[in-house]
This record gives C-alpha cells, sequence and structure tokens, in this order.
C-alpha cells in the first residue's frame, strides 16, 4: 500500500528535463574576487564570516563535514557544515570505476542506517547509471553525493532523500518547486540550480542536480578571509541574485533559507546559482513560525510573528551582500531577541504597527514598546534575568553606512561610487517594514546593478 502511495505521488510530477542547461556568463573578473574590498577587521572573532557554524545558527543540525564515500562508514563527523555540493572531490580508494558494483539486494538485510540515510557505497552504481565518487554531506531531509553520469560522462550532484514518508513528500515539494521554476527558466538564465531529473533508489527519492564548483562562503573563504570580496564582483552577484529572487516572486515560491551556504558558483566562479529549496514552500502556504530561515538571516517579522511574504528571502539576500563584502556577519545573534537588539542597534525601532500584529512581540517587547532583553545572566546567582531596555535604537558606529564606509583602498573614483550605490540598496533591502522593503524588479532596476 505504502509502494502505491508513492508511485501515484511520484506520477502526478512526472518530470520534464528542460530543453537547455546553458549558462549566461555574468560580467565579473576573477580578479575582482580574489582582490578582495580591504575592510575594517577590529570585530569580534563570532562576526567572521568563514567562520561561521550553522550549529549555532540554525535550531537543527542540516549537514556534516563531506567526507570521502571510502569512510562514510566508519565516520560521522558533526563539525563544520558544508553546502550540498563540495569544492574538492576526494575520490573513492576502489579502482573499479568504470564498472561501478550493482550490488545484489539479498546480499544486504537493510539499505539504510536508524535515521533512514541511505548507506553510501564507495563507487556504488545508482539506478544503473551513475558512479558514486564523493559523500558531500548530509542535512535534516537527505545525503548528498557527486557521481559521474556514465550516459553522458558529466559529473552531477545526487541528492537522496531519507526513507521515511516525511521526508519522502517533502522531497516531492522540493522537486516539485524545482520543477516548476525550471520550466519557467527553459533558458536557463535566472540563477536557479538545474534539477536534471530524479528517481527513486531503495525507496529513497533521488534529485539529480547540475554540478556546480563551490558555495558562495567557500569564495569567501578562499579570496576574502575577514576583508570581503571586490565591489565589482559583489555587483554581478547582486544582480544573479536578484534574478532568482525574481523568478521565485514570478512563481510564488518563498525560498526561506537564502545566505551564503545555499548559493553556488561555477569552476569559473562567475556564474552563481540559488540552491536548496529544501525548506522551500509555495506563497500563501505560510505557517507563521519564529524559527524559519537560519538566524542569522531571518527577517523581524518572522521573529515578531506576523505574516510574511517573498521579502523574507530579500532580507536574507541582503544579509548574506553585506557579508560577501565585509567578510562579517550583519547579525550574529545568538537569540532570536539577541537578533532584534542587534537589528533595531543598526537599523532603527520598529514601528509600534508592527508590534502590535506580531504574536510573538509580547516576549520582547512590553506594554510600552520597550524592548525587554532576555539571557542576561545575574554575576551572583547565575541566573538568567530578564532587563527593560528603554531607546534601543540605531548606534553611530553600527549602521550599514557607518560600517561599509570604513572600506579602504578604494579611493576617490568609480568604485567609490559604487560603494555608495551599493549602501543605499542594502538600506533598502534591509527595510524593517516588510511592506516597505524593495522588491526584485525595484532591485534589478537601482543603479549599484542596472546595466
Amino acid at each position: 500500500m505504502r509502494r502505491k502511495k508513492r508511485e501515484a505521488l511520484m506520477r502526478q510530477l512526472e518530470f520534464h528535463k528542460p530543453e537547455t542547461l546553458d549558462n549566461t556568463a555574468a560580467e565579473v573578473d576573477t580578479r575582482d574576487i580574489e582582490s578582495g574590498a580591504k575592510m575594517n577587521t577590529d570585530a569580534a572573532d563570532n562576526d567572521s564570516a568563514v567562520n561561521y557554524d550553522e550549529m549555532i545558527d540554525s535550531d537543527v543540525q542540516r549537514f556534516s563535514k563531506v567526507t570521502p564515500v571510502s569512510e562514510v562508514e566508519e565516520t560521522h563527523s558533526d563539525s563544520e557544515s558544508d553546502d550540498m555540493f563540495a569544492d574538492s572531490p576526494v575520490q573513492p580508494k576502489s579502482k573499479a570505476k568504470k564498472s561501478g558494483k550493482q550490488l545484489d539486494s539479498s546480499l544486504l538485510d537493510n539499505w539504510d542506517d536508524v535515521d533512514g540515510y541511505y548507506r553510501i557505497i564507495p563507487n556504488e552504481l545508482i539506478n544503473g547509471q551513475y558512479h558514486v565518487s564523493t559523500f558531500l554531506g548530509k542535512g535534516m531531509f537527505a545525503s548528498v553525493v557527486r557521481a559521474q553520469d556514465s550516459s553522458s560522462n558529466k559529473t552531477v550532484a545526487i541528492k537522496i532523500v531519507r526513507n521515511n514518508e516525511t521526508m519522502f513528500k517533502a522531497g516531492l515539494t522540493e522537486l516539485s518547486i524545482l520543477q516548476k521554476l525550471n520550466d519557467r527558466d527553459p533558458e536557463d538564465k535566472m540563477h536557479i540550480v538545474r534539477l536534471l531529473t530524479n528517481f527513486e533508489h531503495k525507496n529513497h527519492l533521488c534529485l539529480v542536480f547540475e554540478n556546480l564548483e563551490c558555495n558562495l562562503r567557500d569564495v569567501l573563504k578562499k579570496f576574502g578571509r575577514n576583508v570581503g570580496i571586490n565591489i565589482m564582483a559583489i555587483r554581478s552577484y547582486t544582480r544573479q541574485l536578484l534574478l532568482g529572487l525574481s523568478l521565485m516572486r514570478e512563481c510564488g515560491v518563498l525560498h526561506a533559507d537564502l545566505k551564503p551556504d545555499n548559493v553556488l558558483v561555477d569552476s569559473s566562479h562567475k556564474v552563481l546559482k540559488i540552491c536548496d529549496l529544501g525548506s522551500a514552500s509555495v506563497s500563501g502556504e505560510n505557517e507563521i513560525t519564529p524559527y524559519l530561515v537560519s538566524r542569522f538571516y531571518r527577517a523581524p517579522e518572522l521573529i515578531l510573528g506576523l505574516q510574511y511574504g517573498h521579502p523574507i528571502d530579500m532580507w536574507s539576500i541582503g544579509c548574506s551582500l553585506f557579508e560577501l563584502y565585509t567578510g562579517k556577519i550583519l547579525f550574529p545573534g545568538n537569540s532570536n531577541n539577541e537578533m532584534l537588539r542587534m537589528i533595531m542597534e543598526t537599523l532603527g525601532k520598529f514601528n509600534h504597527k508592527m508590534l502590535k500584529k506580531g504574536q510573538f512581540a509580547d516576549q520582547h517587547f512590553d506594554d510600552k514598546f520597550d524592548f525587554i532583553s532576555t539571557g542576561q545572566v545575574d554575576k551572583v546567582t547565575g541566573n538568567s534575568v530578564s532587563k527593560v531596555i528603554k531607546n534601543v535604537g540605531p548606534l553611530p558606529d553600527r549602521t550599514i553606512k557607518a560600517r561599509l564606509a570604513g572600506a579602504e583602498g578604494e579611493g576617490i573614483n568609480e568604485k567609490t561610487k559604487l560603494l555608495a550605490q551599493f549602501i543605499d540598496l542594502l538600506e533598502k533591502m534591509l527595510l524593517t517594514n516588510p511592506e516597505k522593503r524593495i522588491t526584485p524588479l525595484e532591485g534589478l532596476k537601482h543603479p549599484f546593478v542596472k546595466l
């Protein structure tokens, strides 16, 4: 019965491969990325974007570190998080790369671990077509491998969804959303990762993606550690991200987890693709929750418990772009409460209308709209205490303009003008009132990105 239900769901989402997968080259010189934007580096270490750890930024662990497939049965280290596509494939020790291992199901009693993740076998031939080369990581919904497609001799990435009904249905939702986005963009110009095909393997839904080099956090680690990357590269990346957002908005899709880790780049570092739509949903199906989106990139309307929509993704993009240019996390709060304080110290107070409507606002503000700072520790008792703080507002050295105007080495030239435009765009992306936040189409017309 369970099998028949799955087959019915799969038939409803019969996948049609796009006619073309050609990329549109972005106008960015790799030298722009390598040169970096020299920023002040006196911020606290936990502000550093390259030291970002998803374990301190989300309520559930999403990915474990990249591990060679030859070691996957021996270790499952849960340290630094990585994106779904590693930047340096680690080949398995097996020498039988070409033939692959077509395993007899009668020799194995269980293809899954205790949590329903598929047990990756070194050099296994999946679906009679894909030779597994690298285990890239695992998240709450799936594990990801890099593989060689024997039919085309191209490298792909395969997301293998966990074996249970909840995860299977979530995988079908992601498949459906990706299919919708890809079908609306047949020429592959809107910078959303391409889903090539899908299949079911040993009761696991498998999504096959184009292979990409690394994510934007990897780019930051390589070219802009603690100093950020050049304004010209930021300009190109901004335009591509806005194109991706515009397509999602056109299709009524909320990504709900945008951050540097979920944006991939090709080997030239010129073309980027928005990826990992595992948290995505169709606009209008939104459950109010204060924990949607990774915390550092979480819009204030989510924390306050307001109705939300596409502006949450624009907020996340704004936070990510600041991070790419400075090498520092904009709002590294260790809780939702601290996030609100940091937001107000940078962008100013929330209007009372927002606070009145927010379902969770009373957890952070009193009836006079003064901020309640929680999580403070009494030095004598060691107990957690709350403190009402009046007039929390922008600090002179914490505004977007103050933090970005500290750039060095730009000089009085065209790049100075670009920086001023970038600051203006960021301020519009990060308006605390989502109704006034800039839209993707408006952003594409902004002087900073308009060609």
